[in-house]
């Protein structure tokens, strides 16, 4: 085999991932034997085997605990099934499950996985020094059983010349440099590449304090596509990093995926109209100093064929658009072409664009299967959201919010307290703002600003109402984010404080914040259409 590609765990085992799925539709196109494992759904199909479970558990584990062992297959099965979309109770319940029989596997201790993410007390994602060690076998994660004993093996069965590791996910860090390693010692041969966002993010870092891995020969920045091809034909440039987006691909091949055993209640496929962000100005956000991505859009006119013919061809009807945010040509495409749509759903980030005003465009989406659009508010005081660069008028988002309800697409809205320059007055605002419009958001996202590294906020502090920034661990070089103190009294305890008491203390917004799926929060929401004014049904067992 000329090439093998691996979503390594840990990320939400709702769909298959899209970032591998693209790119060995490219390398099949132009030729090349390749394939895919998503590493991840193993993982947790693995973890959560019923003997296995019962094993780790001991002999005494808690009541809660052994009520989750003995519900864990149920729900299960539950969470892959129609039934799932009967009961919002009985769906939380059984995620619940899952979720606390998943606690058995804590390793020393240390360690936690959920039905979405990883955490090590003891190693951190971001320490070069604790990546060399688990490359090294000198720690290990809870997924090295499944390394071991699965994963490894089907790896050297396929005898790949080169094997490809895709990290998005801060999560997915530390068990990667575990598999890396292992595949290093069981595959002395083969070429082990690294890529993905989270490395993507690391590039200028590396560069600065020259540092390399020794667990991969070649790390690839941005789009994998022609890097990939270049390695493949014996053309890539010397050195340990390599980076060309000269070539983009859109179209996925998920043949490789096993769609029915995601835990989702029907199968759902990841898509994208486009690469990176065409706004790229809000000043807290990398994408605007340093994206991960040049910005690129597929054709389209097309986009609408492509999602139908990935319908025939798998046959599913539920899309998730992982677009930054969809563009508005995109948009307008899918509206025109609202019949070739009609039997399939589908939902993404957008802007809170003028355009979206426009009922009749509204109308033609919601045609056109749009279920829920996830817009990034932010914050509900027009000072923040200019200060931000947000580019999002208040008056232009609340007629959005209203057309949106009135044509039957959800919205999931985000918001980000704790920014520079942020005061008590601007949270107020934003509590006003939410308790005004709760009746047409479907679901929240509440949060506290984490500052990246690379926003361009930190070019002038003091004109943003930063006193201060610092890394966060000056003993984590790779971390992502800085920590900062404001100028004024008001800062990301206050804030947090605020949104603990004030925001979920509001009955209309605890309201919306309790239809949130449990784990799955996006990735399953849209299968919950919000009962607009109808609190939430209360959990069941499955």
């Amino acid at each position: 085999m000329d090439a093998l590609l691996i979503h390594p765990p840990a990320s939400k085992p709702a769909e298959p991932p899209l970032g591998v799925a693209v790119l060995l539709a490219h390398l099949r196109g132009q030729g090349f034997e390749a394939d895919a494992l998503d590493a991840n759904l193993g993982a947790y199909l693995y973890l959560l085997d019923p003997q296995r479970l019962a094993a780790t558990a001991g002999e005494a584990p808690t009541t809660s605990l052994k009520r989750a062992l003995r519900h864990a297959p149920g729900a299960l099965e539950l969470l892959r099934s129609r039934r799932a979309l009967d009961s919002f109770g009985r769906y939380s319940t059984a995620t619940r499950h899952l979720n606390e029989a998943l606690s058995v596997w804590r390793g020393a201790g240390e360690e936690r996985l959920t039905l979405g993410d990883y955490l090590h007390d003891g190693l951190s994602a971001f320490s070069p020094a604790d990546l060399d060690k688990l490359s090294r076998g000198e720690a290990s994660t809870l997924f090295s059983g499944y390394f071991r004993e699965v994963l490894v093996p089907s790896v050297v069965e396929c005898r790949p010349r080169i094997v490809g590791l895709s990290v998005n996910y801060r999560h997915q860090v530390l068990p990667a440099f575990e598999l890396a390693g292992m595949l290093r010692r069981a595959l002395p041969e083969a070429t082990l590449v690294a890529g993905g966002g989270m490395f993507s993010s690391w590039k200028a870092t590396l560069a600065r304090l020259s540092l390399r891995f020794s667990a991969f020969d070649r790390v690839v920045f941005g789009p994998g596509e022609a890097s990939f091809s270049a390695l493949l034909r014996g053309a890539a440039p010397d050195g340990p990093f390599l980076e060309d987006g000269s070539e983009i691909a859109f179209a996925p091949d998920f043949g490789f995926a096993r769609l029915g055993e995601y835990l989702s209640p029907r199968p759902v496929l990841p898509i994208s109209s486009s690469r990176g962000c065409y706004w790229r100005r809000c000043l807290f956000c990398p994408e605007s100093a340093a994206p991960t991505h040049p910005y690129r859009c597929a054709k389209a006119d097309s986009f609408a064929s492509q999602l139908a013919s990935l319908a025939r061809r798998y046959e599913v009807r539920h899309f998730h658009v992982t677009d930054n945010a969809v563009p508005l040509n995109v948009l307008r495409q899918l509206a025109a072409q609202a019949s070739m749509l009609e039997e399939l759903s589908w939902h993404g980030f957008v802007r809170f664009e003028e355009a979206l005003l426009d009922e009749g465009l509204v109308d033609r989406l919601a045609r056109a299967g749009c279920s829920m659009l996830q817009l990034g508010l932010e914050s509900g005081s027009q000072r923040v959201l200019d200060r931000l660069g947000k580019g999002t008028r208040l008056e232009v988002a609340s007629g959005i919010l209203r057309n949106l309800e009135r044509a039957g697409i959800e919205a999931y809205v985000y918001v980000m307290l704790g920014t520079p320059g942020e005061t008590e007055e601007d949270a107020e605002a934003t509590l006003r703002f939410l308790e005004e419009h709760a009746g047409g958001i479907g679901f929240l996202n509440l949060a506290i600003m984490n500052l990246p590294r690379d926003a361009r906020l930190l070019e002038k502090p003091g004109e943003y109402g930063i006193r201060e920034a610092a890394l966060l661990a000056e003993e984590e070089p790779l971390g992502l984010y800085q920590s900062f103190e404001p100028e004024g009294d008001w800062g990301r305890t206050e804030a947090r404080r605020f949104l603990n008491s004030r925001l979920l203390g509001s009955a209309s917004i605890k309201q919306v914040v309790n239809r949130t799926p449990p784990f799955f929060t996006s990735n399953h929401a849209f299968f919950f259409p919000s009962p607009k004014g109808q609190p939430q049904a209360a959990g069941e067992s499955p």
